[in-house]
């Protein structure tokens, strides 16, 4: 979601400014702009220049650089409270100056490389477009999570088992890398013919062109890259506060404050627990660490989102708690933990062999069923739910488009102004390429699951239905992306497939998981970023050793920082047994982990199915595939009613799905920012918003970052965490909203209800 479909707005009004070029670079009239779709006719240049320098010196090291910090920080950034993401934006503006200082002074003359005829310049001329667009393509591979570094997390700090370096590290790199297979495969139809747009790249295609076009600061204001350094600045001291001296500012409760004994006041008013009525924060990381920046996304998706998460969070839990719907006075009104009947913490121990770390069905039968909070239960029906909404939503509203469209890509032989352009230009990348790649990548994934003692427990033929399964659906769904700019996820059905098939093996469900999901969003990844090379009129096979290169050294980057961090930090993810004003939370991992727990120990069958407590959250996926049936309806009853054709029941039912492992006051503050900047601001100051919104965001996030590296290394990994007082714990001070309410349970530092 860091790229939103409505972020066509900025580019739209930044190419109305910048104008459409409407004949080729080589100054004849032959090539108009004929591309089919108007918002790539209103902001993709048709000029190229193929003698500019693509893989230069500057490009290599200033590529290498920022995918190696962006992977750095972003896992760093992962296992803490407020796992802020870093997007490639960040670098994308800092590296201009940077780029264009090294034109200005590094020496001009060749150097030969020893024994070869190669050679090649530290300064080939000016710092240009493409060089740019090649390092933000780098930058894009460290910015890119690695899911696979999840499974490693949970075997370390949450099951504390061992796990071969070697099998991990071919984890992390195969599951990154299957899905270059799948884009040799599919290029033609997703990245060479004209229909597929991929709207989300014509912000970064309005950006660069900003960026490199003349600016002439205005009048008593400022360039781009000067706010962009004053609001560096300015987050860089501020997160001081949140970050060291006081940390409780990431999450404020007025309720719990006023009303310290009464757990349902806590329930209320918690932001991290509970409801959040009354909750807010001062941090930017609390608005930004778990939904994206609420700048870069559309209004339309803010209403949604709102509307989604007020009916779940204030009306749908609410009504399901204190009616107690599946017990849940018994345990917490929202968690992401597992328990027993008692009220307590499931202990997973019981129902898993140590031995064989396989379930124990003995054990699962004395000690009981696994429970959940009710917004945890419901937070996986809404799951459900989404994934069926998405595809009739898909289907009635843009079923034929997307058709129409996908036809004429494969008729369309010559494709439009652009496809000409790169194949008039450059040499198309050989798809033995590709092949030779998936080939390699497959070998070794099944390495990693068959060698090493199968520590992994996913055997051969699970890893070849994984693929098959990326390989079934990396077309329709990157039709689906290219057109709509909405990416389903295969997440739920792959945990399904696997649970039902291999089931009581918790690290062969989230491997088939991640080898299914993560080949396929990886290979929408890397054509995504082809169609922005085919935009900019990037050489193809720059373009692909760039993304090969950064890839591995991402995957690389984010294994060895997780490695180093889960061997080094105390008590990392533990939360009981950290220290006071520890960061290192890990609460997107604590979710995976119980994910683990539902769908691979105890499988969906004991969850969902015939012999579980939750069989009824199936009725989610009817509810989904119907629910965008009424809007379809009334926008084919009253056409000229456009803001009908603006509720998108996906992202409506989805509105409140990264709860958890985000909490209530994330939602709260990144909803009153989003409103304020994408109606308030965008409405009155239109021209500032369009100048300065995205680069605001990536200033804030950027200051974010370095300051909280900067305290880490040289205060925090000394153990030097700050003066001890109230502000210090990262904790909103809600202590009984985790706190059951059924009558006779005992839970250890919560009242017993009589």
């Amino acid at each position: 979601m860091e790229h939103s479909e409505s972020n066509l707005v900025a580019a739209s009004y930044e190419s109305k400014k910048l104008g459409p070029e409407n004949y080729a670079g080589d100054g004849t009239a032959d090539e108009v702009n004929d591309s089919p779709i108007e918002q790539v006719r209103l902001t993709v240049s048709i000029t190229d220049d193929p003698s500019l320098p693509c893989l230069t010196f500057r490009t290599w090291i200033l590529g290498i650089i920022s995918c190696a910090v962006l992977a750095f920080l972003n896992q760093f950034f992962g296992y803490r409270q407020n796992p802020l993401y870093i997007s490639s934006v960040s670098a994308q503006i800092v590296v201009l100056p940077i780029g264009k200082l090294m034109a200005a002074t590094l020496p001009t003359k060749s150097i030969r490389v020893p024994a070869t005829k190669w050679s090649f310049s530290l300064n080939p001329g000016p710092f240009n477009l493409k060089e740019h667009v090649l390092i933000t393509i780098f930058a894009n591979s460290g910015s890119n999570s690695v899911y696979a570094v999840g499974i490693i997390t949970i075997v370390k700090a949450f099951y504390h088992r061992g796990i071969h370096p070697l099998a991990a590290m071919l984890l992390t790199q195969t599951t990154q890398m299957l899905g270059y297979g799948w884009a040799g495969v599919f290029r033609k139809f997703l990245v060479d013919s004209p229909y597929m747009w991929w709207p989300s790249n014509l912000v970064q295609v309005s950006l660069f062109r900003a960026l490199h076009e003349d600016e002439v600061r205005p009048k008593g204001g400022s360039t781009r890259l000067q706010f962009f350094l004053m609001v560096l600045v300015a987050s860089f001291s501020y997160y001081t506060v949140p970050n060291y001296l006081f940390p409780s500012i990431t999450a404020l409760s007025v309720v719990c404050w006023i009303w310290k004994d009464s757990v349902t006041a806590h329930q209320i008013g918690s932001g991290l627990r509970g409801l959040g009525i009354g909750s807010f924060a001062l941090d930017w990381s609390t608005v930004a660490g778990f939904l994206g920046s609420p700048l870069a996304t559309p209004g339309f998706a803010i209403m949604n989102i709102m509307a989604g998460f007020i009916i779940v969070v204030y009306i749908l839990a609410p009504i399901a708690y204190w009616t107690n719907w599946y017990e849940a006075k018994w345990f917490p009104i929202i968690s992401s933990h597992v328990f027993n009947s008692d009220g307590g913490e499931y202990n997973v121990s019981l129902v898993l062999n140590e031995t064989s770390f396989q379930f124990n069905r003995q054990g699962y039968d004395e000690y009981g069923k696994i429970n959940l909070s009710i917004f945890f239960a419901f937070a996986y029906g809404l799951s459900f739910a989404t994934l069926a909404a998405t595809l009739s939503h898909v289907a009635l509203f843009h079923g034929r488009t997307i058709w129409q469209q996908t036809r004429a890509s494969f008729q369309d032989k010559f494709g439009d102004v652009h496809t000409r352009i790169m194949k008039k230009n450059y040499d198309v990348v050989p798809q033995w390429w590709f092949y030779t790649i998936l080939a390699v990548v497959i070998g070794l994934a099944l390495l990693a699951c068959e060698g090493f003692g199968r520590q992994l427990q996913l055997p051969y033929w699970g890893v070849l239905l994984a693929i098959a399964l990326a390989l079934l659906f990396t077309l329709p769904i990157g039709v689906i992306t290219a057109t709509t700019n909405q990416q389903p996820g295969l997440n739920v059905i792959t945990e399904l497939i696997i649970g039902y098939m291999y089931p009581g093996k918790p690290l062969a469900n989230v491997a088939f998981k991640t080898y299914g999901y993560i080949s396929m969003t990886q290979a929408i990844m890397f054509l995504s970023d082809f169609k922005l090379g085919h935009y900019m009129k990037i050489p193809p096979k720059s373009m692909f050793i760039v993304q090969l290169v950064g890839t591995v050294i991402a995957s690389s980057v984010y294994f060895g920082t997780s490695w180093w961090l889960l061997t080094t930090v105390d008590n990392i993810c533990d939360t009981r047994n950290l220290a006071a004003g520890s960061p290192w939370t890990c609460p997107g991992d604590d979710v995976f982990y119980n994910a683990s727990i539902i769908w691979g120990v105890v499988g969906p069958q004991r969850m969902f199915g015939n012999l579980g407590l939750y069989s009824k959250m199936n009725y989610f996926f009817l509810f989904g595939f119907l629910a965008p049936l009424p809007a379809w309806i009334l926008s084919r009853i009253f056409p000229e009613q456009k803001w009908i054709r603006l509720i998108n029941m996906p992202i409506l039912i989805s509105g409140a799905g990264a709860i958890p492992p985000a909490r209530t006051v994330n939602y709260l503050c990144w909803l009153t920012v989003g409103i304020f900047f994408n109606f308030v601001v965008y409405k009155r100051y239109k021209g500032w918003w369009a100048r300065h919104n995205y680069i605001l965001s990536a200033g804030l996030d950027a200051g974010v970052a370095f300051m909280a590296m900067l305290c880490y290394f040289t205060l925090q990994v000394r153990d030097i965490n700050g003066t001890k007082w109230w502000g210090l714990d990262l904790d909103d001070h809600c202590p009984l909203a985790s706190c059951p309410t059924a009558p006779g349970i005992k839970v250890e530092g919560c009242p017993v209800f009589k």
